[in-house]
């Protein structure tokens, strides 16, 4: 028996280990900056203030000074606050938890974990904007938007590369068979 799942246990240790010590470090890092904003986060807090400028809406991103968000204002109010959590970080550690969890770390992993990383730091852009129009137009329905759909969203684009990096797999290891 313990043949039969001895694959699956090792994968999910390494799993496992590399997404405890990725958020051990991320940790740090944003620790770090406490009790004020990290960069990641007002990093990407300005993207997205950049992208709803580019389509005419007028934002811009301020800080408190002991306080950990951004703050995604319009001249009239402040439609969000992003904290560290929403950066997308902690998304990427499980992506990349995943990938180097799977088997052998290869050049074409660093390949796939860019394009990984892009994907899903733009549909976390995505997301953080179409929350702003959340907040601006429908605040009533802010919550489930915010911890249900547009978080599932955000890791149904993890799982699809998931996939697609499972799919390369298994073709890569058809071809060796």
């Amino acid at each position: 028996m313990w043949k039969e799942f001895k694959p699956v246990v090792f994968f999910l240790l390494r799993f496992l280990g590399i997404y405890l010590a990725g958020n051990l470090c991320y940790g740090l890092f944003v620790t770090h900056y406490h009790p004020g904003v990290d960069p990641i986060t007002f990093s990407v807090t300005r993207q997205v203030s950049w992208l709803l400028n580019l389509f005419g809406y007028h934002t811009f991103v301020t800080t408190v000074a002991n306080k950990h968000v951004a703050d995604l204002q319009t001249p009239l109010l402040t439609a969000l606050s992003v904290y560290e959590g929403c950066n997308g970080i902690n998304v990427w550690i499980i992506f990349c938890a995943f990938l180097f969890a799977m088997g052998p770390v290869k050049k074409k992993i660093f390949y796939f974990l860019g394009w990984g990383t892009l994907a899903i730091h733009l549909s976390n852009l995505l997301r953080l904007s179409f929350l702003f129009f959340v907040s601006v137009y429908l605040p009533n329905f802010w919550y489930f938007m915010h911890k249900y759909l547009f978080t599932a969203i955000l890791y149904l684009v993890v799982f699809t590369l998931w996939i697609v990096w499972v799919r390369m797999h298994i073709s890569k290891n058809e071809q060796q068979g």
